[in-house]
């Protein structure tokens, strides 16, 4: 598919999907667990995060990781988390989190983008990869293995960024 096509139809189906889901007909929050994250990655996985599907995106992939890496996530947020005392007050983890924390705090962002208010839950997930990003260069080695942590927490910055700029766009122009 050409890229502008698939751009047009990434951002027809997230605004059905978000339109759909926070007009209440049903719950969207398990949507990627109903169609498959495949199918969602097919869609939105290519869109920048400061888009609305690439938001969408972010969203179900950071749930599907604290599901999925509870462990992993909980050891990154408690190295990056005393540096970013701001962020972590905006995400809403407490300071002692364990892996169900993490995962409570991706479903109750996902929660937020359908529920509640979607630029709150932007933010909130923003702050949570900004902290993750902190966390990985605060754990990264000095080999190999560290560059490519640092290459992930470019990636999670990258991803906070957009985040932020979708959550502004959505405050001057919501759906």
């Amino acid at each position: 598919m050409e890229p502008f096509a698939r751009a047009e139809l990434a951002a027809a189906t997230a605004a059905a999907v978000i339109t759909h889901g926070r007009g209440g007909a049903e719950s969207l929050v398990d949507l990627a667990d109903r169609v498959g994250l495949d199918t969602l990655a097919e869609l939105w996985r290519h869109e920048h995060p400061s888009s609305l599907p690439g938001a969408l995106w972010a969203l179900y992939l950071l749930r599907r990781w604290c599901q999925s890496n509870g462990d992993e996530v909980t050891r990154l947020w408690r190295a990056g988390r005393p540096y970013a005392p701001a962020d972590e007050v905006v995400a809403g983890v407490s300071e002692d989190a364990d892996p169900a924390a993490i995962e409570a705090l991706a479903d109750a962002v996902l929660h937020g983008a359908y529920l509640g208010e979607f630029d709150v839950a932007l933010e909130r997930a923003a702050a949570f990869f900004r902290i993750i990003a902190i966390g990985r260069r605060e754990t990264a080695a000095a080999d190999a293995e560290g560059d490519r942590d640092r290459r992930l927490a470019d990636r999670n910055d990258e991803v906070a960024d957009g985040l932020t700029v979708a959550a502004m766009g959505w405050r001057q122009h919501p759906l």
